[in-house]
């Protein structure tokens, strides 16, 4: 026992001794973790109230100095932290726990097992909050560490960037400030500044990104919760605001410029006010067309006061018999005021690929048709070493243009239209103008349907309609000429240059004006060593007609065309017409065709008439192409216009209704003929003709009749009113001095006096619209009795008119051209075997439909009488 109590008091006493030791050590150790965990949470304190990061250079690396010396000061007490965690854990892997925590109760004494768990978990726990706090700490201040890096290189690219800017928005301004005033420049010098004010604004895009480079990274630090400090704010704001007045500025400049140079530069409208002369002034449109100010007069009009004069000049050709020929002088004398006559194609050509009018639908305003005029006459005036009147050239050409393709004055013209005009009265041979012309609507593949060459044929017919011709060139319906040309190429949907050339060859109606325009420039500086027959001039000038029925029969262009002829003669035909001077060969053909004709009857000539144009109108043709309206009708077209509409209407009836051309009138119109296995049958037909269009023109010209018969006895009253007002002085005159005449009437007489002259104005007035109305009448008349014969002809002239259903006033009834193939001649007037039976079927023919036309259009007195 006394062994046994011994061995236990031993044993007691190496567990007190392990108790105490253990005591001893976890309680250090516990100290320690203690302690670690108060310093850690003191320095993440201290480092959480270090002040946010700022927004200069200097207080950054103030910062970072200090957080420098707080992380060696972390750092150096991380050899500690590292062994005491260490001895935690060397400590719990000594004295593991893996129970899991107990709560006693009061008053139970603890185990010294539990005891030691209890001091292990309590150091497990204390060494898991050092470690976690020691990790936060650290990965803290190197992430503050880095972040001060980052906004200190940040801060000094911003420092730089803004200095460089700084220096570069100091020389942008001083250049700008060097800037003369726009008033001060010279106007040849515009567009230099123009081109120095857009290249120092590229200069200047180095700026603008580093603006845009310093503004992003502020963007940056921001995001990064890191502000710019007062000064580099204020230092970014000054320097941007410098770059926006900077902007404004070359904006203000290039704008001031680019509105002087298009006001008053070489491209713009202000060189051509010196076009005009006092007391005449140009303005200007809001959209850009020009119009005329007379401050004398206190009137404005659109043309010029040039072209006001030529127009009044061209008056003096109305002598002129012939249309073709009319047309084509007055043509003659526009060309030569406009200086066309000598602006070549090929310039043309240069000008419109410089100015970049390739496409034809493209539409022009007024701008770029004056920069197209100017470089034209520019390009004139070098090429030929000759002073041109730019300004007066280019405003004359300006308005003409916009007489024919813009009367209105929208301020738009189509390429096309302006490609038109110039290349018509421009010089080259007639050929090339074709040529180039037809390239214009043509597609890739050198075709053009019926579509453009409607459009084509529709700007050239503007020509002549502008000069009120266009009625004898078959209106401006360009679908029969379209239709006729398309015959040169039968089943095809579109034709070929050399197509359109074979036909242009033929002078078509609607064309016919042009080729003659060119004989007529030939002809000018040509003469003929012949004497006129009627006026003796000698030598002839210009154009020289001969005849080929009589000996030695020459007459001059002034007389054939006015008409003029010799005492008791008349000219007979046919006639040849010459251009150029006459050789011997020629003289020798001239003299055995007039022999050949000596033994020809008049009645020969009268069946075989020979035209000088193709024909390809006819008052029975519809208006269905598309035609564009580039622009609108004249005045006085109204008239024509119902007409063109009723004949239209017409054609549409018998085109929906019945079929009414199946054979041919001329080798270019077609005849009507009955469809008797029409559903609709005659009477329908006429009803619709009875109940429409004849209504329409019983109403028409009731109008104008009464309008007529007002203004016919509003002129008798005012004459009556001016014959009493002209009685007046002359009752006045007798009376001064008389007995009993009062002193007081002279007032009394001035006024009557005024009263006569405002009556002489009015009646003026009234007469000239009175001899308006009669023209238009005139004109209604005629062509209602054209139609009229046509559907309504006697039996007994049938074969007379069959051979005159289509005519064009035309100088020469048979007039050939010298220069030009046999085949071309239309003096030629023996006719070959196969001619004179062709022309006897034709005569049949149209026979046989007048005979149709007189079955579907009975005579009836009432209703011809209202036609």
């Amino acid at each position: 026992m006394n062994l046994c109590w011994n061995e236990i008091k031993r044993k007691s006493h190496n567990i007190r001794a392990r108790l105490e030791a253990f005591s001893d050590n976890s309680g250090k150790l516990q100290l320690s973790l203690q302690e670690i965990i108060e310093w850690l949470t003191a320095k993440d304190e201290e480092l959480s109230e270090q002040l946010p990061i700022g927004g200069d250079v200097g207080a950054v690396q103030h910062q970072r100095e200090f957080h420098q010396a707080f992380m060696e000061d972390v750092k150096s007490r991380g050899p500690f932290i590292y062994s005491v965690l260490e001895s935690a854990q060397a400590f719990l892997a000594q004295h593991p726990f893996q129970e899991p925590e107990e709560t006693l109760t009061d008053g139970k004494e603890v185990s010294p097992r539990r005891r030691i768990l209890n001091v292990s978990r309590s150091v497990w726990k204390q060494a898991n909050v050092a470690s976690d706090l020691w990790e936060k700490l650290t990965a803290r201040c190197v992430d503050r560490h880095r972040h001060m890096e980052r906004t200190l290189e940040r801060l000094l690219q911003i420092q730089a960037a803004m200095e460089e800017l700084a220096g570069a928005l100091e020389q942008a301004e001083g250049v700008r400030d060097a800037w003369e005033p726009v008033g001060d420049l010279f106007i040849d010098s515009l567009q230099d500044h123009i081109d120095a004010t857009k290249l120092f604004k590229e200069e200047l895009s180095q700026v603008k990104e580093g603006m845009k480079q310093v503004n992003e990274l502020a963007h940056q630090l921001a995001i990064s919760d890191v502000h710019l400090s007062m000064e580099n704010a204020r230092a970014l704001e000054h320097l941007n605001s410098r770059w926006k007045v900077l902007q404004g500025s070359i904006e203000e400049r290039l704008k001031q410029l680019q509105d002087a140079h298009r006001d008053f530069g070489p491209g713009s409208q202000h060189f051509l006010s010196s076009s005009v002369q006092v007391p005449w002034e140009r303005a200007i449109s809001p959209n850009k067309v020009p119009y005329y100010i007379n401050h004398q007069a206190q009137t404005t009009c659109w043309d010029h006061p040039k072209m006001t004069e030529l127009y009044q000049a061209l008056a003096d050709l109305n002598n002129i018999k012939f249309s073709a020929y009319r047309t084509a002088m007055k043509l003659r004398r526009v060309q030569k005021a406009l200086r066309l006559d000598l602006v070549a194609l090929s310039s043309l050509v240069d000008v419109f690929r410089e100015q970049e009018l390739q496409q034809g639908e493209h539409v022009m305003d007024v701008v770029e048709v004056i920069h197209g005029l100017t470089a034209m006459y520019e390009r004139l005036e070098e090429q030929r070493s000759i002073l041109v009147n730019i300004p007066l050239c280019v405003d004359m050409c300006l308005n003409w243009l916009l007489n024919v393709y813009d009367s209105a004055r929208n301020g738009k013209m189509r390429v096309l239209s302006f490609k038109m005009g110039l290349v018509s009265l421009c010089i080259a041979d007639v050929q090339e103008k074709y040529k180039y012309l037809f390239r214009q609507v043509s597609g890739p593949g050198g075709l053009t349907d019926q579509r453009h060459l409607s459009l084509l044929l529709h700007e050239a017919i503007q020509i002549p309609r502008q000069l009120g011709e266009v009625a004898a060139f078959g209106g401006s319906n360009t679908e029969p000429s379209v239709r006729s040309c398309f015959r040169m190429a039968p089943g095809k949907p579109a034709i070929e240059v050399s197509h359109f050339l074979e036909w242009m060859s033929l002078e078509p109606q609607s064309m016919v004006w042009l080729p003659v325009l060119h004989r007529v420039a030939a002809a000018e500086s040509t003469k003929h060593q012949a004497k006129c027959y009627v006026c003796k001039q000698c030598p002839i000038k210009g154009f020289r007609y001969r005849s080929l029925k009589q000996f030695n029969v020459d007459i001059c262009q002034t007389c054939f065309l006015t008409g003029r002829t010799s005492k008791g003669k008349k000219l007979h035909y046919p006639i040849m017409e010459y251009y150029t001077p006459t050789t011997s060969g020629e003289k020798m053909r001239d003299f055995a065709k007039t022999l050949k004709n000596k033994f020809r009857s008049k009645q020969y000539f009268t069946k075989h008439p020979q035209r000088g144009y193709l024909p390809v109108q006819s008052v029975l043709e519809a208006e269905s192409s598309e035609t564009p309206c580039s622009s609108p009708r004249l005045p006085h077209a109204d008239t024509h216009s119902r007409i063109e509409h009723y004949a239209s209407r017409l054609a549409e009836m018998e085109n929906q209704n019945c079929s009414f051309f199946t054979d041919s009138l001329s080798p270019d119109e077609s005849l009507p003929a009955l469809d008797h296995d029409s559903p609709c049958g005659q009477h329908m037909l006429l009803a619709h003709l009875e109940h429409q269009d004849k209504e329409q023109l019983q109403c028409t010209l009731a109008r104008l009749e009464n309008e007529n018969r007002v203004l016919q006895s509003e002129y008798r009253r005012l004459k009556w009113k001016h014959e009493e007002a002209a009685a007046l002085p002359m009752l006045t005159e007798a009376g001064e001095g008389g007995p009993g005449s009062p002193t007081a009437g002279g007032a009394q007489d001035e006024e009557l006096l005024a009263e006569a002259r405002v009556l002489r104005q009015h009646k003026t007035r009234l007469e000239t619209r009175m001899q308006i109305l009669e023209d238009h009448n005139k004109q209604l008349e005629s062509q209602l009795r054209r139609l009229r014969e046509l559907l309504l002809q006697p039996k007994d002239d049938s074969e007379a008119n069959g051979s005159e259903l289509s005519t064009l006033s035309s100088p020469v009834s048979g007039g050939g051209r010298q220069g030009e193939p046999p085949s071309r001649e239309t003096t030629d007037t023996e006719a070959a075997g196969d001619d004179l039976e062709r022309e006897q079927d034709t005569v049949l023919q149209l026979q046989e439909v007048i005979e149709q036309l007189r079955n579907v259009f009975p005579s009836e007195p009432g209703t011809t009488s209202h036609i």
